[in-house]
């Protein structure tokens, strides 16, 4: 179970502090799998990353009482002077895993290719993505968190993506968060959307979909 209780995420700013988050609940339990939407800029990213653990909140607490990813599409992990090979080296003994298996698989997976020996460092945004996700799948989560994995790779590499997590690991809990409505409604059992700081939970796709999208042209207007 993942709970997330009264979290308040706020950034300092030159011209005041901006509250991102105000008062977030919700919980997550085994194989739930819950989509957020939200416009850019409305801290879905941010929410993700700290239920992952790489942020704090500002106040609020967050308890996991089961494994959690990192964001898929995060590479903030990885040391930028390492070789991607020298990355799946260094987390494979983190969580004491074979590295030689982790490499081939990892080496299929992403088709670097030889930039795999190359510094992480002096890759594209998509090949880290590649990478990031392709070595999420070696370690094996309770909860996956899902930032935005379409938004990068073409047509092959998302249905490898679908095949490793919605086959492979569909008894999993998730949190995804993207920008393709389809992708939410037809992987997600709960929905949400985030704006100005509240979550707000919907029935159905339908009803969060229609609040998301006029949430939009308020945001346009």
């Amino acid at each position: 179970m993942i709970s997330v209780e009264h979290v308040h995420k706020v950034y300092p700013t030159r011209t005041g502090d901006r509250v991102v988050l105000d008062d977030i609940s919700f919980s997550l339990g085994k194989g739930e799998k819950l989509g957020i939407l939200g416009r850019n800029g409305a801290g879905k990213s941010t929410l993700i990353r700290l239920v992952s653990g790489a942020e704090r909140p500002t106040s609020g607490s967050i308890t996991r009482s089961m494994s959690v990813s990192w964001p898929l599409a995060f590479g903030g992990a990885f040391q930028n002077a390492l070789t991607g090979l020298d990355n799946v080296r260094f987390i494979s003994r983190i969580y004491k895993q074979d590295y030689r298996q982790n490499i081939d698989f990892v080496a299929s997976f992403t088709e670097l290719g030889l930039y795999l020996r190359e510094p992480v460092r002096s890759y594209s945004q998509g090949m880290r993505a590649r990478l990031a996700f392709a070595i999420s799948m070696i370690i094996e989560f309770d909860c996956y968190l899902i930032d935005e994995i379409t938004a990068v790779g073409d047509a092959k590499f998302h249905e490898k993506c679908a095949t490793e997590l919605f086959h492979k690991r569909r008894d999993r809990a998730m949190l995804i968060i993207s920008h393709d409505a389809e992708y939410v409604r037809n992987h997600c059992g709960k929905f949400a959307v985030l704006e100005d700081g509240k979550l707000v939970f919907y029935p159905d796709f339908d009803q969060a979909m229609a609040a998301h999208t006029h949430n939009l042209h308020l945001n346009a207007q």
